[in-house]
């Protein structure tokens, strides 16, 4: 087992100061470095490179780099016969980067069996300006009128980082990742990166995949910093969506 060796990083460092992820511990799991800022240009530089910040308000930046990644291939999303069903029965409503703030603030707030949030105040402020500047993107659910689901991330060049999600009804959280994939496929994207595996996650699709293969497609699809700007500009009922208009083989 790899002992904790943390490289601390100064605000003042280049965005490239982060050490090779093959550094990361082993426990504490993935843990990168400390320290730095959440500026514009170290954030893109980390994701693009396989890493992400996650950290207490009590804490300094904590920046990680788990072996193996949780991820889904957008065009593999699994949609059971239950869940189309569900969905095909629902009055859901999605939308894209409508509600940004809305979201992360649902997405910040308490749950049970949880302590606290990592979404801190300095955290909503920096994504809100990524999102400002064409980086980050939410996924909203309404049912009649009201947001009862959502999810936010960064959309760097062909690779989506998926940050976090909130459901008020049930299954809203998955019909925004249904549209979220649906959107993904469409402009051939390699990857929704949802970092660390859950079985919530584990039953829509994802897989693990080692932090050398994360890493390769990254180097391939993730080269250039450019947001991506083809979302849909009207809002959709989630029915709408083509992976529930195939026919219903799945199990």
């Amino acid at each position: 087992m790899k002992s904790p060796r943390i490289t601390w990083i100064n605000s003042d460092d280049p965005p490239a100061a982060f050490p090779d992820i093959n550094a990361a511990s082993d426990l504490p799991y993935g843990l990168l470095a400390a320290g730095g800022d959440l500026s514009e240009g170290r954030l893109l530089y980390a994701y693009s490179h396989g890493i992400f910040p996650w950290f207490n308000d009590d804490q300094p930046i904590l920046w990680w780099s788990p072996d193996p990644r949780c991820v889904i291939d957008p065009g593999k999303f699994h949609i059971s016969r239950r869940l189309r069903r569900a969905f095909r029965q629902s009055n859901f409503e999605v939308s894209f980067n409508t509600a940004f703030a809305e979201v992360i603030a649902r997405c910040a707030e308490d749950r049970p069996a949880q302590d606290g949030t990592w979404i801190t105040a300095a955290m909503s402020e920096a994504y809100r300006a990524l999102h400002a500047n064409g980086w980050a993107h939410s996924i909203e659910i309404r049912s009649a009128g009201e947001l009862v689901g959502g999810l936010y991330g960064l959309a760097i060049d062909r690779v989506f980082f998926g940050e976090s999600m909130f459901t008020r009804e049930t299954n809203a959280s998955k019909a925004a990742m249904l549209a979220l994939c649906s959107v993904l496929s469409a402009h051939n994207f390699a990857l929704l990166d949802c970092q660390v595996e859950s079985p919530h996650l584990l039953s829509l699709g994802a897989m693990l995949m080692p932090r050398c293969e994360f890493a390769a497609i990254l180097q391939q699809s993730c080269t250039e910093y450019r947001p991506f700007r083809q979302w849909p500009a009207k809002a959709q009922k989630i029915n709408d969506f083509e992976a529930l208009k195939a026919p219903d083989t799945l199990q």
